[in-house]
């Protein structure tokens, strides 16, 4: 339930703290009090859009800070699912928006998301207004209230569950389906580059080889002319340098006997000469195998540009990424020729997970069926004593084109006020009062049967007075037993049998005027009560029927 509240330079009010009661209270006041500005207060912790023209002129920022009692409602999964610390006894939301169009949200004194904000407000306050009658055109309110009456919750859980397994074969059968299709129109040019690799056949580090052949190939007859030179430069008969070292051992083999340094030298210029034909017998060797060979050259090169063009023509640079993209060819090959195996499976699984859907939405509807005519008897017997002695309520069950998450239901609330009237869907020929009576009724029946947030009801008893409004007053009280229930009304029917009464005003001081809100006593109520039922001018008549309002429900 709401504790507290408390609201700082928004709109008209400067600082406003105020204590809720459980049960059933009244907020009233004149028009213009600033009741509405109360409500767009709380329509801020609710995630509704913050407009800095509300912050009250010359503040850096409003403030709007609510206190709940949570304990009820077993919501620790949801603070421990967005990491909130949870306090069963206190749980805080708060909505700062600065001047400058910044706004900022928390959860327990915790920074949180407007969405996160938004989810949880309403989860602990439901504000009902002129507006939300408007809920009634919507078929999923009409059925959402229809499983809440209908205790559905296992078979609506069974049910989704099938449904969302359903549509995860369905969404995956169908994306299959297309790829199949899609590669299907691809398949004849994904066989025709995988054709034209093949006819390549190329090799990893092929390119690397065919490069430096195609250097050496280039540049052939330069070498070998290269090769045959320096040949001709150790073996030449006349100054070859064999011919000369061979002269050279010659003059110093003899001086050895005399001299030993020149022995030394002759056998050093003999290992030479060894080694020189060596390297004369090696160059001979690879001018024999340097071919000029213009065949081959041209073969080559035609190989390297069919490797280019490959490259070039699927934009990568290397042979190592061409090969890659061969394989990537061939794998979407091989997927497309398994896309048939992997659709028959699907559809098989799909087809035992629709069976398995179609009976967990019959369990459902039936649910459904049964509740919608409870439901029918129940709002004939409310709707009767609100002024309506030949209403007919029918609750209209009928299957969807196609089902969906909520299953295969279209829900319709079908009313006639008058008698032998037409039944007709509620939306199009309810009165504006009529749907206030219906959509109250409505929500005094879901509180019956199961747990709801705070309610509050913005001026619910529009377009009804006298006996009416006693009666609506009474179903306020009556859902006051099972949550809280706080109602802003103009009517003194119905405030008289609040718990707690609380009235709006306005206060002028020397430079401006500011909205409160206070806790009448019991004089005050009094006093309140028959004002609104003489107006400005407070009569003997007013207070004894104020008096004996309040008598009549204990408040006196």
């Amino acid at each position: 339930m709401l504790q507290s509240i408390s609201i700082q330079n928004y709109a008209l009010i400067d600082t406003l703290d105020i204590n809720f009661d459980k049960g059933f209270s009244v907020i009233t006041g004149e028009t213009g009090a600033g009741k509405s500005i109360i409500l767009g207060a709380i329509g801020l912790l609710l995630g509704q859009r913050a407009d800095v023209k509300a912050i009250k002129r010359g503040a850096s920022k409003c403030v709007i800070e609510a206190h709940f009692n949570i304990a009820p409602y077993r919501m620790e999964t949801f603070f421990e699912e967005n990491e909130l610390e949870y306090d069963p006894q206190e749980c805080i939301l708060r909505r700062e928006v600065q001047a400058s169009g910044k706004s900022r949200a928390f959860i327990n004194d915790s920074p949180a998301s407007l969405a996160l904000m938004k989810e949880l407000g309403e989860q602990l306050i439901d504000v009902h207004s002129q507006h939300q009658n408007l809920l009634l055109n919507k078929e999923d309110f009409q059925l959402n209230v229809l499983d809440a009456l209908a205790h559905d919750e296992e078979e609506l859980s069974v049910y989704k569950e099938a449904y969302q397994a359903y549509r995860k074969i369905a969404s995956e059968l169908e994306r299959l389906t297309e790829l199949e299709e899609q590669s299907r129109s691809d398949e004849d040019y994904i066989r025709f580059q995988l054709d034209q690799f093949d006819e390549a056949r190329l090799t990893e580090g092929e390119d690397i080889e065919l490069e430096k052949e195609a250097e050496l190939l280039s540049h052939a007859g330069e070498i070998k002319e290269g090769l045959y030179s320096a040949e001709q430069i150790l073996m030449e008969d006349e100054g070859g340098l064999l011919t000369n070292m061979k002269r050279l051992s010659g003059i110093l083999r003899p001086l050895k006997e005399r001299y030993n340094t020149a022995g030394d030298l002759s056998d050093r210029i003999e290992e030479l000469s060894i080694e020189l034909k060596e390297i004369a017998r090696d160059l001979s060797r690879e001018q024999e195998s340097v071919d000029v060979d213009p065949a081959r050259l041209d073969f080559v090169n035609e190989r390297l540009n069919l490797i280019y063009t490959l490259e070039k023509k699927h934009h990568v640079n290397s042979l190592e990424e061409l090969l890659r993209v061969q394989e990537d060819f061939r794998s979407r090959l091989d997927a497309i020729n398994s896309y048939g195996e992997q659709i028959e499976v699907l559809q098989k699984q799909k087809e035992e997970l629709l069976e398995k859907l179609r009976k967990a939405m019959t369990k459902l509807t039936e649910k459904r069926m049964q509740a919608a005519r409870l439901v029918e008897v129940e709002m004939m017997n409310r709707l009767i004593p609100l002024g309506m002695p030949n209403v007919c309520f029918q609750v209209e069950i009928t299957p969807k084109a196609t089902f969906d998450i909520s299953g295969g239901d279209s829900v319709a609330f079908l009313f006639s006020a008058n008698k032998n009237g037409t039944l007709q869907n509620i939306s199009s020929v309810a009165s504006g009062g009529e749907i206030a009576r219906v959509m109250l009724s409505i929500k005094a029946m879901i509180a019956g049967a199961t747990e709801l947030p705070t309610i509050i009801f913005d001026e619910i008893d529009t377009g009804v007075s006298g006996e009416i409004a006693d009666k609506m007053a009474e179903i306020m009280k009556e859902m006051g037993m099972y949550m809280q229930v706080i109602s802003i009304t103009h009517l003194p029917q119905i405030a008289a049998k609040g718990k707690v009464h609380y009235k709006v005003y306005k206060q002028d001081n020397e430079t401006s005027t500011s909205s409160n809100i206070r806790q009448l006593k019991e004089e005050e109520r009094i006093k309140e009560i028959a004002h609104m039922l003489s107006g400005a001018t407070l009569t003997d008549a007013a207070m004894n029927n104020a008096k004996e309002l309040l008598k009549q429900h204990g408040k006196k």
